[in-house]
């Protein structure tokens, strides 16, 4: 089993500037070690180990991490997209065997359309010429900006973090913008999805009643050759449901949704669609 959409940090080193201290159950240093024992005991065998800093110093970090531990299968960092030097860096990074995806902070952005601006078509050609993926960190409102993208880019292997993270504190089912979105950008082959981090998106009386029909939606629209499980670790700490906080019970509860459609669609969402899009060995 593959943990498609982990982290870890230091706090105040490596470009690290977030978590901030309100945010207290993840305002912490997390390491591989804390992750390991937990994952393994659950039958996750392996991670994609994704930036949380907009910072090329918290890239290096994690490729050296990578290079410590068996356990992380793919990295995906970060560049400034923007920089006339992003091709140079990207050509660097690439070099690393466990480099396979960049992602830029779009959901932390001023301009909900950042990704079209044309300073940046440097930086995806070389992402597609050095075959790395783009992981896509965003909200609803971002997805016809990325769906225009996709279109502009259809061999660049793209996957929706989080599920473009739906309102589903403010919704006693998924809202039709955010179904009708994602339905569009669906219809795309080279767009992916990560079944994580629902559970920071719910509010503290919500469990798996509220989040099985946005978990649905996905397999329905995506199809499971194109979803892959990540825990989100250790973000999902900040859950307000501290039931779904935990490893174990957000792993049990997507299995248990998923568990509806059969061993073969369970198994790509967990194991099979990490491998191919990340080009796991």
């Amino acid at each position: 089993m593959i943990d498609a959409h982990q982290h870890c940090w230091q706090i105040g080193q490596h470009g690290c500037c977030w978590p901030t201290p309100d945010l207290n159950a993840i305002y912490r240093d997390f390491a591989l070690e804390d992750l390991t024992p937990i994952a393994i005991a659950n039958g996750v065998t392996g991670s994609v180990l994704v930036q949380t800093q907009q910072s090329d110093a918290d890239t290096d970090y994690l490729l050296a991490l990578s290079e410590q531990s068996d356990f992380v299968k793919a990295v995906v960092g970060w560049v400034d997209l923007a920089s006339p030097d992003a091709p140079e860096r990207i050509a660097h990074l690439a070099q690393h065997p466990k480099m396979r995806g960049l992602r830029p902070m779009l959901q932390c952005l001023p301009e909900d359309d950042w990704i079209l601006r044309p300073e940046l078509e440097p930086a995806i050609a070389a992402m597609k010429r050095h075959q790395l993926s783009f992981d896509a960190l965003v909200y609803t409102r971002h997805l016809p900006y990325l769906e225009t993208f996709a279109r502009r880019h259809p061999d660049l292997p793209i996957v929706i973090d989080h599920a473009a993270k739906p309102a589903i504190i403010g919704n006693d089912q998924p809202a039709d913008d955010w179904c009708a979105a994602l339905a569009r950008i669906a219809a795309l082959p080279s767009i992916y999805c990560k079944i994580s981090g629902l559970s920071t998106e719910a509010g503290k009386d919500q469990g798996e009643l509220a989040l099985a029909p946005y978990i649905k939606y996905l397999v329905d629209i995506f199809g499971a050759e194109r979803l892959m499980w990540g825990s989100d670790w250790p973000v999902m700490g900040l859950a307000p449901n501290k039931q779904l906080a935990t490893y174990k019970n957000w792993l049990n509860l997507v299995d248990h949704v998923l568990s509806g459609y059969g061993s073969i669609k369970n198994e790509k969402v967990f194991i099979g669609t990490s491998l191919r899009f990340y080009r796991i060995t």
